[in-house]
């Protein structure tokens, strides 16, 4: 599959160029499927080979980046706090995640935002999936912007640069990037066993916490659940706030 990937995403860089960089880059940033370093390592090679500048395949890959991310935050915004805290409180209980993890989870998204992006886009596989955190919390755009534009240009700049000056060797950066790639798996794998752990041992504790919270609701829809959440805030700044509400 790695071997289509990258024919296919040669075939289009030599065809559109810098255009052709932006799209993939974007595109991957959705479909992480598509490895960045095939793209940037291309990029960097086809700007050794003197068909494209070096600094116009930087650029390139961070506007690709950019768009790419807020693709993935506008999702998640759409969804927004109101009806993700809905979702949490109907089916969380379902993978042993209740509101209470939602509020330390927003709580720590909250007071880290910037570094959490800034830092997240610059290691594999995480530096799309932060778009989403980042949407749901309806991040200020402009700085949500402005840290995943500064992260990208150093990942981007890394990689591009490392393709440059490899030229034909240039597939060497796959063999960094995979095993750094295969920690990033191996570790967040072990996260997710422990909290399924942890959460094994709560999830009964947790979901009687919610019904008794929210009667009735964790076995409504989802909409009832949302509309029960609007009219509580109504009367609940705390649950205002936290749903930001005006």
């Amino acid at each position: 599959m790695l071997v289509d990937l990258t024919e296919w995403a040669t075939d289009v860089i030599d065809r559109l160029g810098y255009i052709g960089v932006a799209l993939l880059v974007a595109i991957e940033n959705v479909f992480p499927p598509i490895p960045s370093e095939v793209v940037l390592g291309l990029a960097g090679y086809t700007a050794s080979q003197g068909d494209a500048w070096l600094i116009g395949m930087i650029i390139a890959a961070t506007i690709g980046s950019v768009v790419g991310a807020w693709a993935l935050y506008g999702f998640a915004a759409a969804v927004g706090p109101l009806r993700l805290r809905a979702i949490v409180i109907r089916y969380g209980t379902w993978f042993g995640f209740g509101e209470s993890d939602l509020d330390r989870a927003e709580a720590w998204f909250d007071r880290r935002s910037r570094w959490a992006v800034l830092v997240c886009r610059c290691i594999p596989l995480v530096r799309s999936l932060i778009s989403i955190p980042a949407g749901f919390r309806r991040m200020p755009i402009a700085t949500f912007t402005l840290f995943t534009l500064i992260g990208s240009a150093i990942w981007n700049t890394v990689l591009i640069v490392a393709g440059y000056m490899l030229a034909d060797q240039w597939k060497r950066i796959l063999d960094v990037i995979e095993p750094f790639q295969t920690v990033v798996v191996v570790l967040i794998g072990l996260l997710f066993v422990a909290i399924i752990v942890r959460k094994v041992v709560l999830v009964r504790r947790e979901r009687a916490a919610e019904k008794a919270e929210y009667p009735g609701l964790t076995d409504e829809s989802l909409d009832d659940v949302v509309e029960e959440l609007e009219a509580r805030a109504e009367h609940d700044p705390v649950l205002r706030a936290k749903l930001h509400e005006p």
